[in-house]
């Protein structure tokens, strides 16, 4: 097979290769190992290959595609940026789709080479060529185009090359292209940002940052909805947070929420600020992002209070992100009643609302129920008793009600609540105290695929790894559950036959 493929290799690089003989070097490639096409390859073979693309013949241009796939693979990235790049930045401007991804994926390689890499910085042009594909009708070209420029600013070359010279004109001139692509390039801008202060410094002198944060907090409602989304992601970052604290951002974006009442189409951009908040909330200080802007508190409350089921499920979301550590279960646990209140609405919607609400209410409960062991104080567990107290007159009957529904996401949804429960002692005594609930956790019977599976066995591991598992179920109960952790979450009992003399 090494020798056809070297001969229809030869002949195609002579460009009198038919379409036959290019489906049959398509079907020798894929048989012969990548070592051996290494050897056998010359730059003159994909010179001549990239050269029959550029023909009105989709076939022969989806047989070449497919051939350079699997030659280039076995190529070193160095070796493919130092010989073809003429032929790569041709590829980029291909009218064929399929051409520009298979060109797109060989930069992506390329990017990620660290000698490789320094290459394509010495290439302006191809790098316009890359900035031009972010504008392309096909998504997949442009999130490869997007993927690569993001690693090539991952130094200080490659930003200097971005943001330095002619090449941020580009960017500009391809901005320009459509609202769509003008977020492409946001969102672009926002991964380079989020590596580095350094970073983060050039994206803003270059006026990017400061254009996405002009349009987010313009008077564009469905603007603001699109660019919340960046700025929550440069939020994540210590050096982000910082910017936007230094910038007034963050003040700007709380004012918004303070005026919203008297915005009719506040729906628009209210849940992705509120989530801003909330992820704010979760990698900074619950108490003091709470302390510092109580609009959002309160807008989350009366979210989660409201009858609109797209602003309960935010504020549901929000709640669950908040109470996902132990700062934030206190600054809830301040709002004393009106949480507990809201916590019987949440149970309710648990059981009543459509099903995706269902999914967010039972992953929120999960979220604010869970205590890691070394966190279990008196005053928690008191407070994570009252919570699930407060969800329903009869919580564990309801999860276990949700549990036994034939609705696999809800089935397990209702045992990641059990799970986040599993360990604190209060728990274990309902569980013990409810007849045939243990008998329901060791019945395998139960689960009829594997996400049941698995959750069921993550129920399991959380009651044996316990500490106080043993003495509040009793050794007959700690032995079973010991047992099924064993045996795994996929044991099957061998079901013994005994032959009968004389039966048929």
């Amino acid at each position: 097979m090494a020798e056809a493929a070297a001969e229809l290799l030869e002949r195609a690089a002579r460009r009198d290769a038919a379409l036959e003989e290019l489906r049959a070097l398509r079907v020798a490639v894929q048989a012969v190992p990548p070592a051996t096409l290494r050897a056998r390859l010359g730059e003159h073979h994909l010179v001549a290959l990239f050269g029959l693309l550029g023909v009105n013949d989709r076939e022969q241009v989806s047989a070449c595609v497919s051939i350079l796939e699997r030659l280039l693979q076995a190529l070193d990235p160095l070796y493919v940026i130092q010989n073809l790049r003429e032929e790569l930045q041709k590829g980029l401007f291909h009218p064929d789709d399929s051409v520009k991804i298979l060109t797109m994926s060989q930069v992506g390689r390329i990017v990620e080479d660290s000698a490789a890499v320094t290459e394509i910085l010495r290439s302006p042009e191809l790098l316009r060529q890359i900035i031009n594909c972010i504008g392309g009708e096909k998504i997949a070209v442009a999130k490869e185009a997007i993927k690569s420029l993001s690693r090539i600013a991952q130094s200080q070359e490659g930003l200097e090359a971005l943001f330095g010279s002619s090449l941020l004109g580009d960017l500009r001139n391809v901005m320009a292209t459509s609202d769509v692509v003008r977020y492409r390039v946001y969102e672009l801008i926002v991964e380079i940002s989020s590596v580095s202060a350094e970073s983060l410094n050039y994206c803003a002198n270059s006026g990017l940052i400061p254009e996405l944060i002009g349009e987010l907090t313009g008077e564009d409602v469905l603007v603001r909805a699109t660019c919340i989304e960046m700025v929550t992601s440069l939020a994540h970052t210590p050096h982000g947070r910082q910017y936007l604290a230094q910038q007034g951002v963050i003040d700007k974006i709380s004012n918004i929420i303070l005026g919203a009442e008297s915005d009719p189409f506040s729906g628009f951009y209210l849940p992705g600020f509120v989530k801003f908040f909330g992820n704010l909330a979760i990698v900074d200080s619950p108490q003091q992002i709470c302390e510092r802007y109580p609009v959002f508190m309160e807008k989350v409350f009366e979210m989660a209070e409201s009858q609109d089921p797209t602003m309960i499920g935010v504020a549901v979301d929000t709640l669950g992100i908040l109470g996902s550590n132990v700062e934030g279960k206190q600054v809830l646990q301040k709002a004393r009643s009106r949480f507990q209140n809201l916590l019987s609405k949440i149970g309710h919607q648990a059981k009543n609302a459509p099903t995706e609400l269902r999914l967010r209410c039972l992953d929120a409960i999960s979220s604010l129920l869970y205590l890691p062991p070394e966190q279990q104080t008196e005053d928690l567990l008191r407070m994570t008793e009252s919570w699930f107290t407060s969800l329903s007159s009869q919580p564990l009957e309801l999860f276990r009600s949700i549990s036994t529904q034939p609705f696999p996401d809800l089935h397990c949804g209702a045992l990641r609540v059990f799970t986040a429960i599993a360990n604190q002692p209060w728990a274990q005594k309902l569980m013990l105290d409810s007849p045939g609930f243990v008998e329901y956790v060791v019945d395998r019977s139960v689960e009829p695929d594997k996400a049941s599976k698995d959750a069921k066995y993550e129920l399991v591991k959380a009651l044996v790894n316990s500490k106080t598992i043993a003495e509040i179920f009793g050794n007959q109960y700690y032995l079973r559950l010991r047992a099924y952790l064993h045996e795994g979450p996929y044991y099957v009992k061998a079901v013994s036959t005994t032959a009968v003399e004389g039966a048929e």
